[in-house]
């Protein structure tokens, strides 16, 4: 069986409609094998757009990781800003690019490994880590993020405790000039990183 993290599922397709429900909107996106959270928009991304919409976002948006698009036409549809999406599975940003238009958001999805095939700097970077991809991916992430950032801009990221949430919040300093803490919800936490 393949990961979410594959760049080429094998798996035969097995599309699933679902409904989300974020801000008194009302959203449907179809989801494949191979992707993460296919059954329901999972807890963590809730709470990371929870706190990003709450913190609100600069006028361009990386969805880094994107899967089937939620983050992205979230973020489109309620602040109007340009955002791209990237995922390494190409079977994901293929359904994010439907996901988008199905839920009337411009999104512009590419297939890049981080950024392997983007060039563009951001306001923002939004992320809810590939955990299963390892740690070593999840902080090359982290420091692509800071490179692609513009001065002042923001990596969000949410991460379980149990995760791994405290040697992440580590590196990020490491790296960035702030990190900040600005959400801790059913053991998830979120960073708000400012380079």
């Amino acid at each position: 069986m393949g990961h979410y993290f594959d760049e080429n599922p094998q798996t035969a397709h097995n599309r699933k409609e679902i409904s989300f429900r974020f801000s008194s909107v009302n959203y449907t996106f179809v989801t494949d094998t191979n992707m993460f959270s296919k059954d329901k928009v999972d807890t963590g991304t809730q709470i990371l757009l929870d706190a990003v919409v709450k913190h609100g976002v600069g006028n361009k948006v990386l969805d880094l990781g994107c899967g089937y698009g939620v983050v992205g036409v979230v973020l489109n549809r309620t602040f109007g800003c340009e955002v791209d999406a990237c995922d390494v599975n190409r079977r994901a940003v293929e359904s994010s690019v439907s996901n988008a238009q199905r839920n009337n958001a411009k999104v512009r999805a590419v297939v890049s490994d981080g950024f392997e095939n983007l060039t563009d700097k951001y306001d923002d970077i939004v992320l809810n880590p590939p955990i299963r991809a390892g740690k070593a991916v999840i902080y090359r992430l982290f420091e692509e993020s800071y490179e692609h950032l513009n001065d002042g801009g923001k990596l969000w990221i949410v991460i379980r405790k149990q995760h791994g949430a405290l040697s992440a919040e580590k590196k990020l300093k490491e790296l960035f000039n702030s990190v900040e803490l600005v959400d801790r919800d059913k053991g998830f936490h979120v960073y708000m990183s400012t380079r």
